[in-house]
């Protein structure tokens, strides 16, 4: 099977600035009506470098060659007439910028570290970002034909060689009941009552707002930043949240108390951009006694009793019932796992204490009542958990993995599809290397032909 390094360009291809001084700049490669500098490439060296990326060979023969398939994907792009989203461009950079920041530490150490006025370091990402979303159109669009029949998916897995066929791991689906444990009234004031002193605070003038966020709020990420959020969409906030930090209009006021499933925020204006929004908040999060744990899991215990009293009460009729984990509630507890969008897990990409409870389980086994961390909410539940189901480590077969067999053939088929395209596109576009960068084992053969 050829390796198709296309579909990783975006991997290499302009993610992060490069502070690269005193490169002296020459035409290196011609593409079409595209140049390629040597300063990109010694860009994209030492980004590869700063990411620890591995490159095969000579980098300054397969980064030049990357570059040149990358021109010829936004040339036949251009041809197509594929555009993609400024906002969602804009989306992406605000991301990546304020992930870099929190990184750094703040702005002006990352204008330092780069040597480039966050401006300009902006503008580089959001050329960088337009053209890696416009590549994937590209590509889907050269792909999305490849559906491959029942017919041919069997007739590709008899043709695997044995040690071809992958091992597919241990396997299982998860079904769980999760709420938080009531918070007493007295905590709850406990918390408005800090929150309320903030605002005032802030108000009179006796505080300022982002240094309260970086010594008190606990959401720590932002609070490096003193509460600074970034600029989002309404529709990356929780609707409480977002209701109030829209109607915001007086960077020097602070809105009223905001109860979310993540605490209690106080929130502060910082800019208004078209739809989107830029503030910084302080969350505070109720403190849960030992006391009230103990009871909740009580609580868990008899739930468990009636479930395994199947007369009273099923495990999914139970979640309907009791369960707070919305992203589960809804389709009888089972959990769905993000990186492959399927019910099933492997172990080590379960929450750990959930990969614990069910290590010694059997198929229907529902465990012991215990206390885990919400990853999302970063805060305590009470959980209990079903195992719906259980496959041991195998190689794949057209009976359980078929949906695997079928997405190695789309692979393939993709992958030679992609380089038969790129072979065919050389032969059409001008293209011109200066003799110094010729010398190389190119894996696209036919750039030289002027």
């Amino acid at each position: 099977m050829k390796t198709n390094k296309i579909l990783a360009l975006t991997l290499l291809l302009g993610c992060l600035p490069v502070a690269a001084d005193n490169i002296i700049d020459e035409v290196i490669w011609i593409v079409g009506d595209e140049a390629i500098l040597r300063s990109e490439v010694e860009e994209e060296r030492l980004r590869a470098q700063y990411e620890g990326q591995q490159i095969t060979g000579d980098p300054y023969c397969y980064i030049p060659e990357q570059l040149a398939v990358q021109k010829l994907f936004l040339h036949q792009a251009d041809l197509d007439s594929i555009v993609v989203s400024e906002s969602s461009v804009s989306h992406q950079v605000d991301m990546r910028m304020d992930y870099y920041i929190s990184q750094i530490g703040s702005k002006e150490k990352m204008e330092e570290y780069f040597r480039k006025t966050a401006t300009e370091i902006r503008e580089e990402m959001m050329t960088n970002v337009r053209n890696q979303m416009i590549i994937q159109q590209m590509q889907a669009k050269l792909t999305e034909n490849i559906k491959p029949t029942p017919a041919e998916i069997r007739r590709f897995y008899a043709t695997l060689p044995d040690d071809s066929i992958p091992v597919i791991p241990a396997q299982v689906e998860v079904q769980v009941l999760s709420f938080e444990p009531i918070v007493p009234p007295e905590e709850t004031e406990r918390i408005k009552s800090q929150l309320r002193e903030f605002t005032e605070r802030v108000t009179s003038g006796k505080a300022d707002f982002s240094m309260l966020a970086r010594l008190y709020s606990e959401d720590v990420e932002s609070a490096k930043r003193g509460g600074e959020l970034g600029f989002l969409g309404k529709g990356q906030l929780v609707t409480e949240f977002a209701d109030v930090a829209f109607n915001l209009n007086d960077p020097k006021r602070v809105s009223r108390i905001v109860q979310t499933e993540y605490g209690y925020h106080i929130i502060q204006l910082i800019e208004k951009k078209g739809d989107r929004i830029n503030c910084r908040h302080i969350l505070l999060r109720p403190r849960i006694s030992a006391t009230d744990k103990v009871k909740s899991l009580e609580r868990l215990d008899t739930i468990r009793s009636l479930i395994q009293d199947s007369a009273t009460m099923t495990f999914e009729q139970a979640v309907i019932r009791f369960s707070q984990d919305k992203n589960t509630a809804l389709n009888a507890g089972l959990m769905t796992n993000m990186n492959t969008g399927s019910s099933k897990f492997e172990f080590q990409d379960l929450p750990p204490e959930i990969a614990k409870q069910i290590y010694t389980m059997s198929v229907g086994d529902i465990s012991e009542p215990f206390i885990m961390m919400d990853q999302m909410k970063n805060k305590e539940v009470c959980a209990i958990v079903k195992l719906k189901s259980k496959t041991d480590v195998h190689k794949a077969n057209l009976i359980d993995d078929f949906q695997v067999i079928r997405g190695l053939l789309e692979q393939r088929l993709s992958a030679e599809l992609i380089h038969d395209w790129i072979l065919k596109k050389q032969k059409n576009t001008y293209i011109h290397i200066d003799d110094k960068w010729k010398g190389c084992d190119f894996e696209y053969p036919g750039w030289i032909h002027d």
